[in-house]
């Protein structure tokens, strides 16, 4: 009564043993694939976290840098100003990570509750009422009137330009990952378990369980099986060339780090321009919402200093190195692997499996 076994000499399976055998040819398939991937998997895992460490750490410096810019520059508001920087950094990296969310909204989100601050504390000093009617009308009224003048609009260009590349590729990584662990877990046919099952496990039925299949044999069964896997072949082709694009963007004209490491000058820029037009911003938002009550003995906003030079500069350099070389390595390794599908019947042919010299092996129906 056996089903794929079946030979001419007298056999010592059952058909609950074949039934055993396409169990066992199923599992070892599964393992044999996982332990191919792992090395794949583990350096894509290895640099999702390796790249995420990397934006972080240049995420901090940028935040680091832009609160030393107001606690030097502008101390009036720098107690008040550290809730929206940190709200700013904390919207690029959940962009970073796929959100959904824009880098436009999360900036002009920024300068939206910076000018009540720019404007009580360094426009108009004197303010007491910053009744939250007030504070909330000095919001919509920056969407107006444009205080900080192409600077807030210069700021969204220059990081959408820049993080998309790294959001594109953040997303791009987990993708490949989701690739690898489908492939793993794709169901072999019934003819295909059957067939495996023939190559491996038949010439045990024989008594000969020393013999292993040949080398074209094996190769022949393993690309029948393995079809639909092998077709993934041209798509992680062009996945590994977009990868290296998304790379090279991030390290050429987008560039990431001197976006983020330019966040402060263009913050600085913005908060001096509203400052040079002070005037005419006052009498214009005293026609919108109102004129608020002074104090007397008003400050001077010409006290202010801005800084022209924040340091830290080594922790930049050091993130900025770590980053470029973490690129480096992360595609010339996937570049090899561009034909990880393609070759995957001849890997897992290699080794123990097949007879590699010119002994005797198993042709499906008997030694040769």
């Amino acid at each position: 009564d056996l089903q794929i076994c079946q030979h001419r000499a007298p056999t010592c399976c059952t058909k609950k043993m074949e039934e055993s055998y396409q169990a066992a040819v199923r599992r070892e398939r599964t393992q044999s694939i996982q332990a191919l991937n792992f090395e794949l998997k583990y350096m894509i895992v290895g640099h999702i976290t390796a790249f995420q460490e990397a934006f972080e750490s240049l995420l901090r410096f940028a935040e680091n840098r832009t609160s030393s810019l107001f606690e030097t520059a502008y101390r009036p508001m720098a107690k008040e100003a550290a809730e929206p920087v940190k709200e700013l950094f904390t919207d690029i990296s959940l962009y970073i990570l796929g959100a959904e969310t824009t880098v436009e909204s999360a900036v002009l989100r920024f300068f939206d509750s910076l000018f009540p601050l720019v404007y009580s504390r360094l426009i108009n000093p004197g303010i007491t009422d910053l009744s939250e009617d007030y504070t909330e009308c000095l919001r919509l009224t920056r969407q107006d009137i444009n205080p900080f003048g192409h600077y807030s609009k210069s700021m969204v260009t220059e990081l959408s330009k820049s993080l998309w590349a790294s959001r594109m590729l953040s997303r791009a990584l987990s993708l490949g990952i989701e690739v690898i662990n489908t492939t793993e877990h794709a169901a072999l046919t019934k003819e295909c378990s059957r067939a495996l099952v023939k190559m491996q496990y038949c010439p045990h039925c024989q008594g000969l369980t020393l013999i292993r299949p040949c080398v074209g044999y094996c190769l022949n069964v393993m690309r029948g099986c393995l079809a639909s896997v092998s077709e993934l072949d041209a798509q992680w082709r062009e996945y590994i060339s977009t990868l290296e694009y998304l790379t090279n963007e991030m390290a050429a004209s987008h560039d990431l780090e001197l976006a983020l490491s330019g966040m402060w000058n263009s913050i600085n820029e913005a908060i001096l321009h509203a400052q040079l037009n002070g005037p005419q911003l006052s009498a214009t938002v005293d026609k919108v919402c109102g004129q608020p009550r002074h104090q007397e003995g008003n400050l001077s906003s010409a006290n202010i200093v801005p800084v022209k030079e924040v340091t830290e500069a080594q922790t930049f350099v050091m993130a900025h190195a770590s980053l470029n070389n973490k690129r480096r390595e992360f595609i010339n390794y996937m570049k090899r692997s561009r034909t990880f599908y393609a070759s995957i019947a001849e890997r897992l042919c290699d080794g123990d499996l097949v007879m590699r010299d010119r002994s005797t092996c198993w042709n499906g129906e008997d030694v040769v």
